[in-house]
Parts: C-alpha cells; structure tokens; sequence
C-alpha cells in the first residue's frame, strides 16, 4: 500500500510536524479547510479495513500551482497509486502502479493527455505485482524506477536526493529503509507532498493490516499514539519481531515479479 502525505504552508521547521497523511489544512485556505474535512470518494471511511465502490480514483486539487493531481485505490491489495502531471508541458509520473489496474491506468493518462516519463515504486512490493514492467511496454519512452537498494532492476537506480522531474515539477527520492532495504519516500518539489510507501502508516509502519479504515492523520499525532513508534528501540525490535503475521497472498509470485520489473511470466 502506498501513502501520500501532504505537507501545509509553513515554515521549514514547521513543516515535519505539519505532515499529514492524504490531506492537510492550509492556512488562509477555506477550499482546504473544507477538504481537510472529507475523504476520497469511493473509499469506504468506516472502522474497518479499507473497501471501494465502483469508483477506482478520486480528483484532489494539487496544491502547488501547475500540478495535476491524481490518487487511484486498487481494491484486491489496498494500494494507492498516484499519478502527478505538469498541466503545461503534460509530463507525467507514476507512482506504486498495480498490474491488476493498468488498463485504467493507461485510460486516464490517454484521457488527460498526458506523456509519461517515469514509472517509480517506492519498494519493492510484496502484496502485488507492479505494472511497470508490462506498461513500458505499452508507452513509448517510459522510464521505471526504484531503490538502488531494493535488489531490483529498473531503468533509474534512485539514492538520496535523486529527483525525477516532469515538466517543471520534480520529486525528491528520500531514503526510509525498514520495511525494506529499498523503501523510499518522494517528496515533492516545494515539500507541499510526501508519498511514503509503507514506510510511514496511520498509527503503524511496515505492514498494512491494522489501519482500520482511517485516512488522516498527522506526524505530530503519530509521534504521541502509534502502538510502534512510541516504544523503545528494544520494544519496538520486540513487537516486530512478533506480529506472527501471515505473508501477503502474493509474495510468492509479487517479489520474484517485482524484482525484474514486473514482466515476470505476465
């Protein structure tokens, strides 16, 4: 599953605790205000796990000027994925694409008029299989992207600091690892957004079990409630170490699939 976070106005300092997972108030803004207090369309804001209706992808209004905006849900293994555009030069990238969801995919960045340039995953999924692979194939001049660290082939091996740019716009590969040796999170050029893979999950981290339907959240407040990351180094070795979690569905044939691009007998 993949997270987007967004940032709000503020001053460098500021801005780490100002993170928020999906939406953030910005100051002086009623239309974010409003925002702030609603959730994507489609998906389900109940106690429990996560469930879409018929509709696959909701509109959001970037926050920084020029910026078009997208977040998709793919229902089987609850993963967001994004997609970010320049609306002048229509430049684009994607961000955690899922194979099951290429056709709609492709649909909407044919729709939008849009010309990818880069397909990037944060990690190296275990819960799904990654489109890009099967997309490059598809789309003329699309570039995949990953981890140097994540043990997988890709077009662009990202470090710290690395950018992908698109059009005027670019993303800044920040490097989490725990979840997995590769785990990235990109940020955007103004810090106005932070996608975050699994390394960073409302009131969890690593695995994507127990977010119980919520879709906001702050750092401040996961700095006070996560179960994980309020405990000691050795306390939080010692959950992790027992969760007893069974492996994801498709870890068999998602990783193998993952770490060649997803072309992997698809």
């Amino acid at each position: 599953m993949s997270m987007c976070s967004v940032v709000s106005r503020a001053k460098p300092v500021q801005r780490a605790l100002a993170l928020t997972l999906v939406r953030a108030n910005t100051e002086g803004s009623s239309y974010a205000l409003a925002e702030s207090r609603r959730f994507c369309p489609g998906v389900s804001t109940s106690i429990y796990p996560l469930r879409a209706t018929s509709r696959s992808y909701c509109s959001r209004m970037a926050l920084t000027e020029g910026l078009l905006f997208r977040q998709l849900f793919e229902l089987e293994s609850s993963t967001y994925t994004y997609l970010l555009g320049d609306t002048e030069t229509k430049e684009a990238i994607l961000i955690d694409p899922v194979l099951e969801t290429i056709e709609r995919d492709l649909k909407l960045i044919h729709e939008l008029g849009l010309n990818l340039k880069v397909a990037v995953n944060t990690h190296c999924h275990a819960d799904h299989i990654t489109s890009t692979g099967l997309m490059k194939k598809r789309l003329v001049g699309l570039k995949s992207a990953i981890s140097k660290f994540s043990g997988a082939s890709a077009d662009i091996l990202l470090s710290e600091g690395d950018k992908i740019y698109f059009g005027k716009h670019y993303l800044t590969a920040r490097e989490t690892p725990g979840h997995t040796d590769g785990c990235m999170v990109l940020v955007t050029g103004d810090q106005s957004m932070a996608f975050t893979g699994d390394a960073l999950l409302i009131r969890g981290c690593g695995r994507t079990d127990f977010q119980q339907g919520q879709t906001v959240s702050t750092v401040g407040e996961e700095r006070k409630f996560n179960p994980r990351l309020t405990k000691s180094l050795e306390e939080f070795e010692n959950i992790m170490s027992n969760l007893n979690l069974p492996k994801p569905k498709k870890i068999d044939i998602a990783v193998p699939a993952n770490l060649v691009c997803g072309v992997h007998n698809v």
